[in-house]
């Protein structure tokens, strides 16, 4: 079974009801998924921080939102993480491709790549990260720790996990 359905499968079954997403070249194939299958509510938006506040509306409205992005993204979202999500302890989960890490090919992506995991740590928002097929459990993981906690979590998808791509 191809990655991204893997990746789509377990995001349905792990109750995010809710996908925000920004466009990017590893999570081409999975965004085609979220779109073609129609099952999962979808929106297309244009800042991680305009995710971050959405997010943070549609689960006092009931939903389980996930935003679907960048690592590049995440320096956007800081002063909308740590005020909003941090303050009123509001789950979300960030699903990132871990852009400017191994194999990456574009040089303005690696200093991002670099501080992803320490922003990350520092932010203190729990990640999961996914590296091969087999670490894609770690999704439904990461969303039942998010909920039950009212913390945030990030699944950070690594390049590898779609091959030399």
């Amino acid at each position: 079974m191809n990655v991204d359905l893997l990746l789509y499968k377990a995001i349905k079954n792990s109750k995010i009801d809710l996908i925000l997403s920004l466009p990017c070249i590893m999570l081409k194939g999975l965004l085609q998924l979220i779109e073609e299958r129609n099952e999962i509510d979808h929106i297309s938006i244009t800042r991680e921080e305009e995710g971050v506040g959405i997010a943070a509306g549609a689960y006092l409205g009931g939903k389980v939102p996930a935003i679907l992005m960048q690592n590049s993204g995440l320096g956007n979202s800081v002063n909308a993480i740590t005020s909003l999500l941090q303050l009123y302890e509001i789950p979300v989960i960030f699903i990132m491709s871990h852009r400017g890490a191994e194999g990456e090919k574009i040089q303005a992506q690696i200093p991002m790549g670099k501080l992803t995991p320490d922003l990350l740590d520092l932010l203190k928002i729990e990640t999961f990260i996914v590296d091969s097929e087999r670490n894609i459990k770690h999704i439904q993981t990461a969303v039942e720790q998010s909920l039950s906690s009212g913390i945030q979590t990030c699944i950070l998808l690594k390049r590898k996990l779609w091959g030399s791509s």
